[in-house]
């Protein structure tokens, strides 16, 4: 075992006291967005002494252990991350592996830079996530269904075109990209009519506010139109969501624990001032309407508590006081983060952490845990 030290991500989207409160950190007014802990090349978590997780598994691929080589190679194949937002992350999608790969291929080809600011793939790999939420959490994600979506739209006064597009072929295809290409003055009168709704109840204050919430942070950019094609998600905290390849989202507000496959391909669609690529949006997001299912914890053991996702790539548990319980997926590499309370990890050593304390597990070694309050624990799916 070995205590683990991950890296804060300043975006300007992030809140300034949460991950610091998590961490027992001053605060320093300066955005704290996400706390990664994993192994991914531009922000690796560091092991004690300061060497990299990413490299210490290069030097130790047998950390890993034998099934997630198979399947993934000496690679750690998921992304543990805190993320805490103040306001609306950029509308996303992440790509299949395919999709991912092919991506990839052709923009190494094509001699983009990899750290070009028009540059869509940072890697060949997919990004499914899951995010379970730590306090109350809004998301915006997955499309509306058409006919709620017009409704919606005319709720807020979006221009009759835009409408109209979901009455012809491939409605919600249509309809977002029409509203990716609003002029100013458009997107002003749905603002508008929003301000006039937004002390109203049901669904049109709702609506509103989403709008309204937006606009404070973005101006006058046309995701906002955007943005009312997609279901708004509530979650508690200690309900979660999972999202595949191709559902379109923002977070908007709230701090949750995010998993994900360990990748940073991010191609977006509005409500940010970074490159975004219409035509490759298009090919990878999932225009089906529906809305994700709200996950809740599935108790495996006393204490003991697995979200099930269809990923491949990651699989996550949240540990309530446990009591002498055996971890599973002894026989891959694990990470724990502690949340609230302390947590006794007892192995071949044994290691005490405390709240926003994390440690890495290498694959082979059977480690239980111990403690009061919530934990964290990430290990490859299956």
């Amino acid at each position: 075992m070995h205590l683990l030290t991950g890296r804060i991500q300043h975006y300007a989207w992030g809140t300034t006291d949460a991950i610091p409160r998590l961490l027992g950190v001053p605060e320093t007014g300066e955005p704290h967005a996400e706390y990664w802990l994993g192994a991914h090349t531009s922000a690796p978590a560091t092991l004690p002494g300061g060497a990299g997780l990413d490299a210490a598994l290069a030097e130790h691929p047998e950390w890993l252990g034998e099934d997630s080589r198979r399947a993934f190679g000496d690679r750690l194949p998921y992304l543990l991350k805190v993320l805490s937002a103040d306001r609306a992350l950029s509308l996303q999608a992440h790509p299949t592996r395919e999709q991912a790969q092919q991506g990839y291929a052709a923009e190494r080809a094509a001699g983009v830079d990899p750290g070009a600011p028009t540059r869509n793939y940072a890697d060949n790999w997919p990004k499914p996530e899951a995010l379970i939420a730590r306090t109350p959490f809004s998301a915006l994600c997955g499309f509306r269904t058409v006919d709620d979506a017009r409704d919606a739209l005319n709720t807020l006064n979006a221009p009759r075109p835009l409408v109209a597009e979901l009455d012809g072929p491939d409605p919600l295809r249509a309809a977002f990209f029409a509203a990716l290409g609003l002029a100013d003055f458009q997107v002003r009168k749905v603002v508008d009519t929003a301000w006039a709704y937004a002390e109203a109840g049901g669904r049109p204050g709702a609506l509103a506010r989403t709008v309204l919430e937006l606009d404070r942070a973005f101006g006058l950019d046309p995701g906002i139109v955007a943005s009312l094609l997609l279901n708004r998600i509530e979650l508690e905290p200690d309900q979660a969501i999972f999202l595949g390849a191709g559902n379109l989202h923002a977070y908007l507000s709230g701090t949750g624990i995010e998993i994900m496959a360990n990748s940073d391909n991010v191609l977006r669609g509005g409500l940010t001032r970074k490159h975004i690529d219409t035509a490759e949006l298009g090919r990878i997001v999932d225009f089906t309407p529906g809305a994700p299912t709200i996950i809740t914890g599935v108790e495996e053991a006393p204490g003991l508590l697995r979200y099930p996702t269809p990923a491949p790539e990651f699989a996550i548990w949240r540990l309530a006081s446990p009591a002498g319980l055996e971890l599973p997926a002894a026989g891959a590499a694990r990470i724990v983060l502690v949340g609230d309370g302390e947590l006794t990890l007892t192995g071949a050593s044994e290691l005490i952490i405390d709240a926003g304390a994390a440690a890495f597990l290498p694959a082979g070694e059977a480690v239980t845990a111990t403690g009061t309050g919530t934990a964290y624990l990430a290990a490859p799916g299956g």
